[in-house]
């Protein structure tokens, strides 16, 4: 008999986990009440859709800092190479970029988005807009899902709804709902990948809107060095964002019990001693300047305001008047400019959602439910995040091919 599944959710791991269940033979329903599929996978990686990351297992693993092993399984079956083998299959040309980032070769995330919808058609698929209501549930088996036009009968259900980021998009926190009513623990949610606010009384207000690229990022937890990375970023009325401080975020994890700390590296090209002699040239050429007009060649001008008062150079002083050990003094704060973190933006400002459905109630091979019988999970609506790079969406595939695989099979 053919087996009738329903996939709740029509993002990256929702229509993934319809395509491998169709490919099985089953006749699939794919639930998404938003005017079109893929909503969020068309705003990653700023609409070229960072579609995987050119890794094997122990690679991805590395990168996914929270409940790794429980993907141990579904990343052995389908890792970063399958991805992309599954997505030029599809007639998506790929390149890989600096640190194995996988983007289509047209840099349009329609591109990937679109040749799923056609596969999920090429699979007869039945599209519906409705929204799943609740889960049907008799005798510890899922039987299929109440919508708000009618009951959709099921022998087995795959929820794919996504995290509680970006809301736009349709990520309104309805799955970790149905699986708290059948009997599910969701972890406590908060932001990763998110922007970070700064402590009250920074500087990053008046520098808002300055962006910074080909500077380093060193993040500080209760004063331990804990990551560093390069690249852009962007100052804010709030705080700091950008591609370097999304990264940043996934490592910083305890606020409320821990202090972060960032500190920027304006010069990363350059040692201290090197930045000494690029100071002494600067400072030979502007000797009859005053020290506030005699950056113009060092920082960009919104910066040098900052900089000179952080400095404690009276910014009048006479650039010959500047002592070495000020210089010196200058040359370290341009290597660590720090910037004290408040918190994480709300969840609604981040990417990906971190904290989600419980991975111990989940089998890891088979992505099924362990408190109820033929309910499945993928994506990020499970306990699992990565940093950048294509690893978010990963997840989002190899979840979704377990799970649609494992559903679709005629259990004994």
């Amino acid at each position: 008999m053919t087996k009738k599944i329903v996939v709740v959710g029509g993002g990256a791991s929702g229509m993934m986990a319809a395509i491998s269940a169709a490919e099985r033979g089953a006749s699939v329903t794919l639930l998404e009440p938003n005017e079109r599929l893929g909503k969020k996978l068309n705003i990653t990686g700023k609409g070229r859709c960072n579609v995987t990351n050119n890794s094997n297992t122990e690679e991805l693993l590395a990168n996914v800092p929270r409940n790794g092993k429980f993907l141990y399984s579904a990343f052995s079956r389908f890792d970063g190479q399958d991805a992309m083998a599954f997505f030029e299959e599809l007639g998506v040309p790929l390149k890989v970029e600096r640190g194995k980032r996988v983007f289509p070769v047209s840099d349009r995330s329609f591109d990937v988005s679109g040749a799923l919808e056609r596969r999920l058609k090429k699979q007869k698929v039945i599209l519906s807009r409705k929204r799943a209501v609740r889960l049907l549930i008799e005798d510890g088996a899922v039987r299929g899902v109440e919508t708000e036009q009618g009951t959709l009968p099921a022998d087995a259900v795959i929820l794919a709804t996504g995290g509680v980021s970006y809301p736009a998009t349709g990520s309104t926190g309805d799955g970790h709902r149905l699986a708290v009513e059948a009997g599910h623990t969701v972890t406590p949610l908060q932001g990763s990948l998110v922007p970070l606010q700064e402590e009250e009384g920074g500087v990053c207000r008046d520098l808002q809107g300055l962006s910074l690229r080909n500077v380093g990022l060193t993040v500080f937890e209760d004063n331990k060095k804990i990551e560093t990375d390069f690249g852009e970023l962007l100052f804010t009325h709030f705080g700091v964002s950008g591609p370097l401080v999304l990264s940043a975020s996934a490592h910083m994890r305890y606020f409320g019990k821990k202090t972060y700390r960032l500190e920027i590296d304006l010069k990363p090209a350059l040692d201290e001693g090197q930045l000494d002699k690029r100071l002494l040239s600067d400072f030979e050429k502007y000797a009859n300047s005053d020290f506030c007009n005699a950056l113009n060649d060092l920082l960009p001008q919104k910066l040098i305001p900052v900089m000179v008062a952080r400095s404690g150079i009276p910014k009048h002083q006479k650039i010959h008047d500047v002592t070495r050990e000020q210089r010196q003094s200058f040359g370290r704060l341009l290597k660590h400019f720090s910037i004290n973190i408040a918190a994480p933006r709300p969840v609604e400002d981040a990417i990906v959602t971190s904290g989600g459905v419980k991975v111990s109630e989940i089998d890891p091979h088979t992505m099924e439910s362990k408190c109820v019988k033929d309910l499945y999970f993928s994506g990020e609506l499970i306990d699992v995040d990565a940093y950048t790079g294509g690893f978010n969406l990963q997840i989002a595939w190899a979840t979704g091919r377990a799970a649609g695989f494992a559903a679709a099979e005629n259990k004994e």
